[in-house]
């Protein structure tokens, strides 16, 4: 990774959102009358002649972009933009889409743009803000971002973050004919903002500099209403929403069968093999895998969120596999299958498996539109507790079990959960509107019901220790009931058994 001359100091990067700060143009001339190149401490070139500056100034194609269609989602991400205006009538909106965050010294983590700017605009840009300034007919959108580095000054290739050294950023004007907003330069925002009046509202926690410049005009009940507002907003789906979903799924089916295909040589290796071969899916169909794929062998199918999958993959063990595609447009699934290693499932395996294979066909056929958010849940959970009686490791009745939740020691967790542009979808919406809402057409959830037997739990007989299985499917809510996104991966032990096989032979 080659390291870039900054024309700041190393303790204090450029801020591309204050010219004032950035000091660019005087460190490109060069001359002495001005502020001399302040670069990183060990850096290799003492400074910028002023011959090389005026060099770097010319000679450069009109790179401008003039054919443009609107992103896929662009009547989409309006009508989104329409609602969250009817809402707030009379008062000024500000999404930002967040800044870049510090891996170690002066790298950074890969940027993820805010899931509520992302979601009104398209737009995955580091630095951009979306505002909407109200008018007498509801409210005028601008989508506020980093336009070209300057040529002349020399941005482009003294700072970090300049074209040269990052790649090119849409212009203005293309950012509008992108997505369908006007947009104006982002370092402007801050002034603007600060000289605003009437009331205002913020996403929090994403943009340190445009909170700052709102302190004395927000409150925080109102901030949290918009918050509220735009996670409910994404609680039911749209087309465009639905079909890139399908897209993850359809990903992560292709990510599983990558696995089974290699679970020889991690075998050989360990859940790491796992983890980079389902990885390799998810960065050449789509932007990431949505959060950290869990690849569980053995007892570690017992930690929920095992991430770590730096164990062992041993013949005989279960390999639990919970993984996602994310698309580039931010949409992830969210799958689960607990595999054999070796492709046959042990009798206990198999009737452990079976329990939790049952428990998520009652749980899906409860996911209807009208229900209850969740009575999938109550549905799965019977199934397992009347197992769990049945297998002498509980005393009943079930509706004992249920009413103490004595079930709990072993499943642990919730059945399912909202999903989209978040694994956990929707997660600021309000009780009443989730957990204790009704589903209807267009909501994406999942029906995940597991059993865990911990490696230390002295409750259960020996040969259950340390056998975990879950399995998770995406969900989609229809006008007469449901459709399983993720049926193309088999869930009936017999069908894991013969799917392994065939893919492991081929």
């Amino acid at each position: 990774m080659s390291e870039e001359l900054n024309p700041e100091t190393a303790e204090t990067p450029v801020d591309p959102a204050n010219p004032a700060e950035q000091g660019v143009a005087d460190a490109a001339e060069g001359t002495g009358e001005e502020e001399p190149i302040a670069q990183r401490k060990n850096g290799l070139y003492p400074g910028v002649s002023d011959e090389l500056a005026e060099n770097m100034r010319s000679g450069w194609a009109d790179t401008e972009r003039q054919d443009l269609a609107p992103i896929a989602q662009a009547t989409e991400t309006a009508a989104r933009r329409a609602a969250l205006s009817a809402r707030f009538p009379g008062e000024r909106l500000v999404i930002p889409a967040g800044k870049l965050k510090t891996r170690s010294n002066d790298t950074d983590y890969p940027f993820r743009a805010s899931v509520e700017y992302a979601y009104l605009t398209g737009n995955q840009t580091e630095d951009g803000v979306l505002v909407l300034e109200p008018t007498d007919a509801g409210h005028e959108a601008t989508i506020y971002l980093l336009p070209r580095s300057d040529r002349e000054n020399g941005e482009f290739w003294l700072d970090g973050q300049g074209e040269l050294w990052v790649g090119r950023r849409d212009s203005l004007a293309e950012a509008g004919r992108l997505y369908g907003i006007p947009a104006d330069d982002v370092r402007t925002l801050p002034d603007a903002l600060r000289a605003a009046t009437g009331p205002v509202r913020v996403l929090r926690g994403q943009d340190a500099g445009v909170e700052a410049a709102l302190t004395d005009k927000v409150t925080a009940e109102r901030d949290e209403e918009l918050r509220v507002f735009l996670s409910e907003a994404r609680l039911v789906k749209d087309a465009f929403e639905v079909g890139e979903l399908q897209k993850a799924v359809d990903s992560t089916v292709r990510g599983f069968e990558d696995v089974v295909k290699v679970l020889d040589r991690a075998r050989a290796t360990s859940e790491r093999y796992i983890e980079g071969t389902f990885f390799l899916r998810a960065r050449v169909e789509g932007n990431d895998v949505g959060y950290g794929s869990i690849c569980a062998s053995g007892a570690h199918a017992t930690t929920l969120h095992w991430v770590r999958n730096d164990g062992p993959v041993r013949a005989g063990d279960l390999l639990l596999l919970d993984a996602g595609v994310e698309t580039h447009t931010l949409y992830t699934a969210d799958v689960t299958r607990t595999l054999p290693v070796d492709g046959t499932f042990t009798a206990l395996q198999k009737k452990i498996y079976d329990a939790v294979y049952d428990a998520q066909e009652a749980g899906i056929a409860a996911v209807r539109p009208g229900a209850k958010f969740r009575e999938f849940h109550d549905a799965s959970q019977r199934v397992l507790a009347e197992r769990l009686v049945e297998w002498g490791l509980v005393e009943g009745p079930v509706e004992r079990v249920l009413e103490l939740g004595l079930q709990r020691r072993w499943t642990l967790h919730g059945t399912g959960h909202m999903l989209g542009m978040d694994v956990h979808d929707c997660a600021a919406a309000r009780t009443e509107t989730y957990v204790a809402g009704t589903l209807e057409p267009g909501m994406c959830l999942t029906v995940e019901p597991g059993l865990y037997f911990q490696a230390d739990d002295l409750t259960v007989p020996e040969e259950y220790r340390g056998i975990g299985v879950r399995i998770e499917d995406d969900i989609l809510v229809t006008e007469d009931g449901n459709v399983n996104m993720s049926a193309a991966l088999p869930r009936r032990s017999e069908e894991i058994e013969r799917w392994m096989a065939g893919l492991q032979r081929g």
